[in-house]
């Protein structure tokens, strides 16, 4: 007899990252479901100077996937600062006004205007907002409408589950690129270090208060004043990233909070479909546009397995990731 055909399940949406308009085009035409960006001001987490979009690139954006069947999500998630809420107030109205398929919050005060303003249209709970339980999530379901979250980087494939048993919210995890540990963009240490805040300024290692410096033949790289890495003058040394730094705690020394690896969790595509998982979610709006048809086109490849039943095609990223290294991350492993 012949084996049966594997069963057909509904294929996980692909949601990716674009800096600019001409990665935003690339992902759609590598096989991107939707993708997200954001404006360029002050208003989104990635506010670099040569990236993002102006109003009129997001509106051309968003016409373009569209046109392809591919929807935008247009990330307005730092916080605002008081005095100047309106800014944010206007990039939420001018998301929709382009068309954008929904806007991806944190901030309460946001969230709430957007509910009022906006109440027929979609809102997405950013990571920055840190929902890592049913009860957070809930809250922001029946306070604001939110219909669907980014988890954060923190729980495990179970947990996800068990998340997912009691909300009705769809669920969005990150699948592959940077891996965030901390607080998801308002990471206590780095705020410490630089006295900057990792979610207005975008980065948890500000170039302005990166110093590299030879010390008695060593390579030592620092941050904010504080040693990340010490390395043999002729090693190759790391962006002084504090999560992934090296230290000594008590009898260890090494990598105390996580290795300097980037997130390739594509292996557990399968179990995350099975944990009620509605979405993979790629980092990396930073990055260039050939990274993310690289990447997206793999991803896709993926899911296409995942929804027709078939064996998952082995990652191969390694050239993109972070020393060439990867992890699952906190989906199957414990924090040290």
């Amino acid at each position: 007899m012949m084996p049966a055909p594997p069963s057909r399940q509904e294929r996980l949406e692909l949601v990716c990252p674009a800096g600019t308009p001409a990665s935003l085009r690339g992902a759609v035409d590598a096989g991107a479901d939707t993708i997200y960006c954001g404006f360029n001001d002050e208003t989104n987490a990635r506010n670099f100077p040569g990236l993002n979009f102006s109003r009129a690139e997001m509106a051309d954006g968003i016409a373009y996937a569209k046109a392809r069947g591919a929807k935008v999500l247009v990330a307005i998630n730092t916080f605002p600062r008081a005095g100047s809420e309106i800014l944010w107030h206007r990039a939420v109205d001018d998301a929709f006004a382009a068309g954008a398929h929904a806007v991806i919050l944190a901030d309460l005060g946001l969230l709430a205007h957007a509910a009022e303003k906006h109440p027929d249209r979609r809102l997405h709970l950013s990571v920055q907002a840190a929902a890592a339980n049913a009860d957070a999530i809930n809250f922001y379901a029946e306070a604001f409408g939110v219909k669907r979250v980014v988890l954060p980087r923190i729980l495990t494939v179970q947990e996800i589950a068990a998340i997912n048993r009691e909300i009705n919210v769809e669920t969005e995890v990150f699948i592959f690129g940077g891996l965030c540990v901390m607080a998801e963009g308002r990471c206590s240490l780095s705020s410490y270090a630089t006295g900057k805040s990792p979610n207005m300024n975008g980065v948890c290692s500000p170039a302005s208060h990166v110093e590299y410096r030879e010390e008695a033949g060593d390579l030592v790289s620092r941050l904010g004043g504080f040693t990340i890495h010490r390395v043999e003058k002729a090693a190759a040394a790391p962006y002084p990233t504090l999560c992934k730094g090296c230290f000594t705690a008590g009898d260890y020394r090494g990598h105390v909070f996580e290795d300097p690896v980037s997130l390739d969790a594509v292996a557990l595509i399968p179990q995350l479909a099975k944990a009620g998982v509605r979405a993979l979610k790629i980092e990396g709006r930073q990055r260039s546009k050939a990274y993310v048809e690289a990447v997206v086109r793999a991803f896709r490849r993926a899911t296409e397995a995942q929804a027709a039943g078939l064996p998952i095609p082995a990652s191969e990223l390694s050239r993109l990731t972070e020393g060439q290294q990867s992890t699952a991350g906190a989906y199957r492993k414990t924090w040290r």
